[in-house]
């Protein structure tokens, strides 16, 4: 009786594992058909043509003044009584900046003059014990009226004069130029310092320096437009035109350019700039970036043949956002060239195309 039921228990556990082996199988090729495409990668084509290449060299720049003045008082010794404007303000040429306490420099004045006119009657003591009429100055030959003026200190006494009244007129500081006051750190009631006093910047002449690489020189030419847009103020697109390029490759294979800003565009000195030159290459075969993908680390892009995508190894050239040129062996004008939906095809890959 007991073999009876050990038969029936092995039979049942039999029975039950293979039900359950056609049921992991059944659930496997599900899986497989879930996973497997039934219908052939959908992809987008372009005709491969010869055209103009709008080309796009993008590098990084920095503005500068290309005409600025650094300004000082020529005395150091008296205190700044007043200021008249502030960093960022616009100003006139010849427009007052700020003006020193004169007070010391009128009594210089005052001083000199008095020792002028004294050093004057000296003056005409010495013409009349040499025989001289001094209300006859004109008559006075010239080596006499020298001699004459050196020994009553006229000379000096007008030196010391003419002195006195430059620093008196200097004492007020005016802008040379018309521009923006830059680097204005001094307070009133304090000395001037040897470090200048201000900047003055003209605005409305500024210029960008950027690089570009000994590769990219064919590039670019004096007269060839730019576009400059201030990473601080993606906004405030600027014009310019390059004026500059210096002969010199330096050791990191880089060339200087400088360009000239077209008018006043509120770009600070300094300022961090990402600089665009833009020119036209005509004969160029001409993809998106979309049609270039990586195989084992060369260039690829897929043509569309009866139905399928052919691979080809390609060189791309010059760039711009959005396009490359290209060149190869195989590439001929006239190809559709699959353009997105490329990035895990292989050769000979049987697609469907949506879009043309």
């Amino acid at each position: 009786m007991q073999l009876k039921w050990f038969i029936y228990g092995t039979a049942a556990l039999f029975l039950l594992g293979a039900c359950a082996e056609s049921s992991k199988q059944e659930g496997e090729k599900e899986g497989v058909e879930t996973v497997l495409p039934d219908s052939p990668p959908e992809v987008t084509i372009a005709e491969l043509k010869s055209q103009t290449f709008h080309h796009e060299l993008v590098s990084n720049g920095k503005v500068t003044a290309s005409n600025f003045v650094d300004l000082n008082f020529r005395s150091s010794t008296e205190r700044i009584a007043q200021i008249f404007v502030k960093n960022g303000d616009h100003v006139a040429a010849g427009q007052k900046l700020a003006v020193l306490d004169t007070y010391t420099l009128q009594n210089r004045v005052a001083q000199a003059e008095s020792s002028l006119n004294q050093a004057n009657l000296e003056l005409k003591d010495v013409l009349i014990g040499q025989g001289y009429n001094p209300d006859k100055m004109s008559a006075v030959p010239a080596e006499v009226m020298k001699l004459a003026q050196v020994k009553s200190g006229y000379d000096r006494s007008k030196q010391e004069l003419e002195l006195a009244k430059f620093e008196l007129q200097h004492a007020t500081l005016t802008a040379p130029m018309s521009g923006v006051v830059a680097n204005l750190f001094t307070k009133t009631h304090n000395q001037p310092t040897t470090e200048p006093f201000c900047r003055i910047i003209n605005n409305s002449a500024m210029e960008v320096e950027f690089t570009v690489l000994e590769s990219e020189l064919s590039l670019v030419k004096r007269g060839d437009q730019v576009d400059i847009v201030p990473y601080a103020m993606p906004e405030n697109t600027a014009k310019g035109t390059i004026s500059e390029i210096n002969p010199l490759v330096d050791e990191n294979g880089m060339v200087k350019v400088k360009a000239n800003v077209a008018g006043s565009t509120g770009l600070f000195d300094g300022m961090n700039v990402r600089i665009s030159v833009k020119r036209d290459v005509p004969g160029q075969l001409v993809v998106p970036k979309t049609a270039i993908v990586l195989r084992s680390g060369r260039q690829v892009l897929f043509t569309l043949k009866d139905g399928m995508a052919q691979w080809k190894y390609v060189t791309t050239g010059l760039e711009n956002m959005t396009e490359y040129t290209v060149t190869g062996d195989d590439l001929q004008e006239g190809m559709q060239v699959i353009t997105t939906g490329n990035v895990n095809l292989a050769h000979e890959t049987k697609v469907k195309v949506v879009q043309e």
